[in-house]
């Protein structure tokens, strides 16, 4: 205990320390949302790689499919590095970075209201954002405090307020470039961590191929019932249910195109080397921890005499198997998820903060931009940071009243990917892309999503998800090509940066 206590101390300590050193770039608006544009290769890589995994994936996510589709869950790890990661660096970083200082654009709902010309989209951006960040964020408190209760025997709301406090204190502290340097901390201790838990939870258990062949011999519980049937289903290829499996896959790559807090990554990239760096790293990050979250998951029915499905749900699973672990390497995992959850939390309440103030207020102010305060501007966002985090504590200490991690995550991305994704990659790409087209993106997403809240005609919200940002990416195309088009020379003005000059050394390119 006094091992895990002092690690937490230590991760705590170095967390504010960061945020207190980073003051200095957070003194006007620029410097808060985007570091100056001025972070490093590295430290954006894992800023991408950290705000991406959290105690939704570790906890949330890997328990529960893990559960479901056995050891096949894996894949869901290697989507989220080729197409979470690799594919939206190289189809996304470079034209976001140039578009975003072309227009001026600091959020993505900025970049909305720059790129089609529109306040109102500007607006109606900033409110989905902000209000479905908030059940993403209550479910990272939620998979945290789980954690948190099942290492020290604390009371949940104990721990919840606690995280709570941290989190909003450094993200106050420093704005976006102590984010992104804790990432960088926490995302080292990250990738040594999952390395570690995962070859002691398959020790316990005899090794890699003893832990397997048991995996093998597992039959479904009682009264489950499997799309796909057989022996060893559960250490199969593609598991008991390739279908669902392909869902989770869909929202948990493809939805992070359409984040606010995962893009706005590339808005702040420095150079060129940036990108290339950070596509590979962010890449390899993911594989690893991603990866490893849902191979270790995929082992969670060997500790089926462990977990109380009935009374505390998919949850409890990835904390029932580290409750077999020696105390020291307890510390390890509770500083390890407590990592990817800080860095995850600090990327959702900088973005919402900046959104609520930028984007909402900054839009119904009737004052001129030069008019409009630096210093109360970034003061007001600070003061939304804790707005932000009080309302998510709230909704995550109502545990009881709340849906399990995976369907608060699911509600969330499905929204905000659905709302976003088409819209912003197809803006960047194509001139045609009409205004009519974003407000169809929007309005559907966010229908379909709460309708489903609702009336739960999609079983699974992680499959409503992945189908709301499928047809979105057909829905804007097709509006686009029947409804008034934008002004050419307006849109042809905003596609000049993508075409302007830039000399590179002879190596990179011939004359």
């Amino acid at each position: 205990m006094i091992a895990k206590i002092l690690m937490l101390c230590i991760f705590f300590a170095v967390m504010i320390g960061v945020g207190v050193y980073a003051r200095k770039h957070a003194s006007d608006v620029d410097g808060f949302v985007l570091g100056s544009r001025s972070a490093g290769p590295w430290i954006s890589a894992f800023a991408y790689g950290t705000s991406y995994f959290s105690a939704v994936v570790f906890v949330g996510y890997a328990g529960q499919f893990g559960w479901k589709y056995g050891i096949a869950s894996t894949w869901i790890g290697i989507g989220n590095a080729l197409l979470g990661s690799l594919l939206a660096w190289f189809v996304l970083g470079r034209r976001t970075r140039v578009m975003t200082q072309h227009i001026d654009a600091k959020t993505m709902p900025d970049y909305f209201g720059k790129r089609y010309d529109s306040k109102a989209l500007k607006i109606t951006a900033s409110v989905i954002t902000f209000v479905f960040l908030i059940p993403y964020t209550a479910s990272v408190y939620n998979g945290l405090s789980r954690l948190f209760g099942m290492a020290f025997d604390i009371p949940y709301s104990t721990c919840l307020i606690v995280m709570a406090v941290l989190t909003g204190a450094y993200v106050v502290l420093g704005g976006y470039m102590a984010t992104v340097l804790n990432d960088f901390i926490q995302g080292i201790f990250m990738l040594f961590g999952i390395c570690m838990v995962i070859y002691s939870v398959l020790q316990g258990q005899g090794g890699f191929y003893s832990a397997l062949t048991r995996l093998a011999a597992q039959v479904p519980a009682e009264g489950e019932v499997l799309p796909v049937a057989g022996d060893g289903i559960f250490a199969s290829f593609f598991g008991p249910d390739p279908m669902n499996l392909l869902g989770v896959i869909i929202l948990t790559s493809l939805g992070t195109w359409g984040l606010p807090q995962m893009v706005g990554k590339f808005y702040a990239i420095k150079s060129e080397k940036n990108i290339k760096t950070g596509m590979i790293v962010s890449t390899v990050f993911a594989i690893v921890v991603s990866g490893g979250c849902y191979f270790l998951g995929g082992f969670g029915r060997l500790f089926s005499d462990k977990i109380n499905l009935a009374k505390d749900g998919f949850d409890s699973i990835i904390p029932s198997m580290l409750a077999t672990l020696p105390d020291l390497l307890i510390g390890i995992v509770i500083v390890l998820v407590l990592s990817a959850s800080m860095s995850t939390l600090s990327s959702l309440v900088l973005t919402s903060s900046s959104t609520l103030t930028i984007d909402f207020l900054g839009s119904i102010s009737k004052k001129s931009k030069e008019e409009k305060d630096e210093k109360k501007q970034v003061l007001l966002m600070r003061i939304f940071v804790l707005v932000f985090v009080v309302i998510s504590v709230v909704i995550a200490l109502n545990k009881n009243k709340i849906p399990n991690i995976a369907q608060l995550m699911g509600y969330s991305w499905g929204a905000l990917a659905g709302a976003f994704l088409a819209p912003f990659m197809y803006g960047l790409y194509w001139k045609k892309v009409t205004k009519a087209s974003v407000w169809v993106s929007f309005a559907f997403s966010v229908a379909l999503t709460v309708a489903n809240m609702i009336f739960g005609f999609i079983k699974s919200p992680i499959n409503a998800g992945a189908i709301t940002m499928l047809i979105s990416l057909v829905l804007v195309p097709l509006v686009s090509l029947v409804t008034p088009k934008m002004d050419k020379k307006m849109t042809d003005e905003l596609f000049e940066c993508f075409e302007e000059k830039v000399e590179v050394p002879v190596k990179k390119a011939l004359d």
